[in-house]
């Protein structure tokens, strides 16, 4: 794969259940999206961005940010405005702390000539993936014709799918789930 891939942390979802964001929040005194951020500095993508979210607290925390284009609307629409600063890009959702190296450079390594490779464990997760330029037009496609759903926007992708550690992709979504971790 010439060149490094972008990085994204996707940091614009309301966090309702946990009532305070997740993006912002720190794990092992790290905050969320950071914690991510580092991950994927470490892997060597270049530049590593936020989407969405609250800007100025991402900036805080030494992100660069991006507006989410399409905010509100879930993170497909994340994914497109993650891809629209650059392909390859490595995208993750920010509420993944425990995400490790491995996993970001197997999905790396595993994009080859394919669509997406994406991360698995007993599911699919979707928003922790690497997106190839292919998979833009696709994705934008289904977007504009009103899908929202992720599983759904990829059914007629190429995906690699990349086998990885369970604890990698465990998601935090209120305040119990940081006791669990």
């Amino acid at each position: 794969m010439p060149g490094a891939p972008i990085g994204a942390v996707l940091c614009g979802g309301a966090s309702r259940r946990m009532g305070a964001d997740k993006a912002t929040l720190p794990v092992d005194g790290v905050p969320m999206a950071r914690r991510i951020a580092d991950v994927l500095i470490a892997a060597g993508c270049s530049p590593v961005v936020s989407v969405g979210g609250r800007a100025a607290a991402l900036r805080r925390l030494g992100l660069d940010h991006v507006d989410d284009e399409f905010p509100g609307e879930g993170p497909l629409g994340g994914v497109l405005t993650a891809l629209s600063v650059g392909t390859p890009a490595v995208v993750v959702a920010c509420d993944m702390p425990r995400l490790g190296l491995a996993t970001v450079t197997s999905l790396i390594a595993g994009l080859e000539q394919h669509d997406a490779a994406m991360a698995r464990s007993d599911r699919p997760e979707p928003l922790c993936a690497i997106w190839s330029q292919r998979s833009v037009a696709l994705l934008r496609a289904r977007f504009l014709a009103g899908e929202r759903a992720m599983h759904r926007a990829i059914v007629d992708l190429d995906i690699a799918w990349i086998a990885v550690p369970e604890a990698d992709l465990r998601n935090i979504n209120t305040p119990g789930d940081l006791g669990n971790l």
